[in-house]
């Protein structure tokens, strides 16, 4: 987990996801329960992906080589599972709000 507080918009926390070899890197990714948080994805594969979930009502496609932001939260404390819709076999994550 990367965690960056120095260049925060709006005293938001930002967190780092990367998609390489269709995967998600950090798998697991741990941010505070009840603040929203920005989420920085960066696909360093050459092919678009999707990050979906269904518990955070998000759904983006990421093209290859390129970076998005979602905002997601206040959470409350929980797992919430998400996964890329283009390579779902391998693609899987979660967010664990704490």
């Amino acid at each position: 987990m990367i965690f960056t507080s120095g260049s925060v918009m709006a005293g938001k926390p930002v967190f780092e996801l990367v998609i390489r070899d269709h995967l998600f890197y950090p798998a697991e990714l741990v941010v505070p329960a009840g603040k929203k948080v920005k989420l920085l994805i960066s696909n360093e594969d050459d092919t678009p992906e999707e990050f979906e979930s269904y518990e955070l009502n998000r759904e983006k496609v990421i093209l290859g080589g390129r970076k998005t932001v979602i905002f997601i939260g206040p959470l409350k404390p929980g797992v919430y599972p998400f996964f890329g819709e283009f390579n779902m076999k391998t693609a899987q994550g979660k967010v664990i709000a704490k």
